[in-house]
Order: structure tokens, then sequence, then C-alpha cells
């Protein structure tokens, strides 16, 4: 019999039967917005942040093999992503470049010759990384031979990507055909093998092999080539901080390749081709000055080859090679991004799969001592006279106005190549421009 009691009694049951339920209720509702919550840190903390790498490697071999390193970088980091693009060779970069930074728009990442630091920094466009590098361990692993091109007004401003010099590359087939049992050590040898090599060998009358092929042009590349000849004959670029074409070493570098045109026993390379080595893959040229990043793209032939030092006038030269790496201002995340791949580029891992697979030198001491690199030398022994030349090599000039000496050196060049002008009044002429442009 349902009494009044029990009335109350079931009524209260019931009252106590919603309540857990609606609590229920309301703790499930809290913790979905608990996990909500959670599940959007996450998402937020996941977020990819994407960089922009712009660079002008070559060979395409060479540019291939960086991919799959950036993409290797890509798969471990998947809260970064960076894209590397392509955009020409450096000196058809240099607008684009110029062009972007002024607009706001640059790259994250810039693959260039150390020497438009200045220019860059002037337009205040670049992260300084001393505090960056100072605080991080990968600094102690940098070869100090690095350090001058990484400096401008005692700050760094770019990081090395890897590094090279130029030597003469050389067909040892067509040295033994023409009875050559030395490789040249002076100029005066360069020039006597290079007459042996200069041959009509199908009789038509008509030079179809020359002893040695020589960069042409106003570009940068023609002036790397030619600057170990520059300094060994004593010369430089500048006095006292300011443009100084006009000295005996120069001069005498200039007269020398003039001479080798003139005898007929050199070929100039297109303008602004200087790099391309098809002629002598060919059998076209015997000789041809460039650098260890072409190994991958020889070895894919199959030809002969070898390596000599430059030629000594004075005293031994070479030039530092290899691009570094700059970091715009951008946004705090992407900086970081950024500083994050320079470390990546930097490490032992990335210098020595870069220098195994190209042929550049690292930069990174650990690289340069591994177990690894000490075998591919031996494999490959061409390696050890650019290792060698690295003890004597110098960098370019880092100044504001580098660009501008290096077109002024390279029209120089130019006109005494294609006999326009005698090297001393090409010089002179180059020399009068820059004085304009330096206020001198």
């Amino acid at each position: 019999m349902l009494t009044a009691s029990n009335c109350r009694l079931l009524k209260r049951d019931r009252f106590n039967y919603f309540s857990l339920r609606i609590g229920l209720i309301c703790l499930l509702l809290w913790f979905l917005l608990v996990l909500n919550g959670c599940s959007n840190q996450k998402q937020i903390s996941t977020e990819v942040t994407k960089i922009t790498f712009w660079h002008g490697i070559n060979p395409p071999e060479n540019r291939d093999i960086f991919q799959e390193l950036v993409d290797k970088f890509n798969q471990n980091n998947p809260d970064l992503e960076v894209e590397a693009l392509y955009i020409g060779q450096p000196d058809a970069q240099l607008p684009k470049i110029l062009a972007a930074t002024v607009s706001e728009q640059p790259p994250d990442i810039l693959w260039f010759v150390a020497q438009i630091a200045g220019k860059l920094n002037q337009l205040g466009a670049l992260l300084p990384l001393e505090d960056w590098l100072n605080n991080s361990a990968i600094k102690a692993e940098i070869d100090p031979a690095m350090f001058d091109s990484m400096q401008l007004d005692n700050q760094i401003l770019s990081v090395p990507f890897a590094t090279n010099n130029a030597a003469v590359f050389y067909r040892p087939s067509l040295f033994k055909q023409a009875g050559i049992t030395e490789q040249p050590k002076t100029w005066s040898q360069l020039h006597q093998v290079a007459k042996k090599l200069t041959q009509d060998r199908n009789h038509d009358h008509r030079l179809d092999q020359h002893g040695i092929f020589l960069s042409l042009g106003k570009d940068e590349w023609t002036v790397f080539t030619w600057l170990p000849f520059i300094y060994s004959a004593g010369g430089d670029l500048l006095a006292h901080g300011k443009p100084n074409l006009v000295n005996k070493g120069a001069i005498a570098a200039l007269q020398f390749g003039a001479d080798l045109v003139q005898d007929e026993v050199a070929v100039l390379s297109p303008p602004e081709r200087g790099y391309e080595i098809d002629d002598f893959i060919a059998g076209k040229v015997a000789m041809q000055i460039t650098g260890p990043w072409t190994l991958a793209q020889l070895k894919s032939t199959n030809i002969d080859y070898d390596v000599f030092p430059i030629p000594i006038a004075q005293q031994p030269a070479a030039v530092i090679g290899g691009e570094n790496l700059f970091v715009f201002k951008t946004t705090p995340a992407r900086e970081q991004a950024s500083l994050r791949f320079l470390e990546y580029i930097l490490s032992e891992e990335f210098q020595t799969s870069w220098a195994l697979a190209t042929g550049y030198l690292p930069v990174n001491i650990k690289s340069q001592q591994s177990e690894a690199y000490q075998n591919f030398v031996a494999e490959n022994p061409v390696i050890k006279v650019f290792l060698d030349q690295m003890q004597w090599a110098k960098s370019r000039p880092i100044i504001p106005q580098y660009n501008r000496l290096s077109e002024n050196l390279g029209r120089a060049i130019e006109a005494s190549l294609l006999g326009k002008q005698t090297p001393t009044a090409a010089l002179r002429r180059s020399q009068q421009r820059l004085e304009l442009i330096f206020g001198n």
C-alpha cells in the first residue's frame, strides 16, 4: 500500500537519481571541454612553420642531392617545413635578391657568396647571428678558417654552407698523347703545356683541341677564377680599404691570360658561362679551372680526369669559395626556424653527407676528421689538392660595395682577354669608375 511516507521517499529517491544523472552529464560535458581544449593546444603546438630557402646550387646533380637532404630534415622536424627554391646562378640572382629585400619580401634564408653581406647589412635586412652562435655548441665545430667570411664590422652576418677553392682539372689521356709527363707548377710551364695540348687533331687546318679553357665575363665566377692568379703575382683588390686595381699583380695576371688567348692555346667561355665543363668532358679542351663541386658530374661521365694546384707566379694562391647562408629579419617564429635549419647545415651529419656526395669541402671539423670523410679522401685523391690549398686560401673582400668592385674587375678581365684594351688600360678604366662610386 502506497502511504504518504512512501510517496515522500519515492520522490526523494527520484530527485536524488535525477540530480546524480545531471551531475554525471555536467561532469561528462566538463571532461569533453577539457579534452577539446587539450586538442586545440596540441594543434597549436604542432602547427608547421614554413620557411623559404633561395639558392643557386649547380650543377643540377648537386641540386638533387641538396633536395634529398632538405626532405630528410623536414621528415625529422614535422613542426618545420623548408622549401628550397632554385632562383638561378649567382649573378642572375642578385637583382631578385635586392628587389625582394627592398620590397620587404625576402626569403627566410639566402644561399649566396659572402661578399653580399655588406649590401644587405646596409639595407638593414639581416638578422645578426653572433648571439645565437655564441650560445650554440655548433660554433666550436666550425673550421676557424671560415670566420673571416662570416664577419663584417665585428658582427657575424652569415655562416658557411660549405667551402671549396678552384684548381686546374686536366685530362691525363690528352697529356699522355702530347708527351707531357709532369704537371705544370709555374705560369711559364702552364703556357708551354697549353701549347703542346693545342692541336689540329683531324688535320683540317683548324684547331679542334685547345690547351686550356678560360672564363670570360663580368660575373663573379670569372673574378673567382682569376683572383688566384692576381694573388699569386702579389696583387690585391684593395689598399687601405679602397679599390686598387692598378697594381703589378693584377696587370701580370691579366697579361698572362691575354698572352694565352693571343697564342691561340686558350679558348674563352661564352660570356658569364665559365663554369660549364662540356668542352672539358668532350675533350675539346685539356685543362679547365673549376672546383671539387664538379666531381659528382664528372663521375657520371666516366671520363679520365685529375687535378693540380693553381700554378705559381710568386707565391701559392687560392681563393676561398663556397656560399654562405644569410637569415633575413622576418618574424620570431620564422627566424627561430631558420636558425634550427642553420644548425642542421653546419652539423657533422649534413656536412659529411654533402661532402661525400658532391666533393665540396666540409666546414665542420668533426666532419673533416670523420672516418667516412677520411676514407672518401683516400678514395678520391684529387680532393687533397683542394684541402692543401685551403692552407693559403684567402677570402674575397667583405665590403658593402663588393659587387661593384667585382663587376669592374670583371670588365677589365673581359676587355683584356678580348684584346679590346691592354691589361693596364683596362684596369685603369675600371679603377676610374670605382673611384667615382667609392668617392676616392
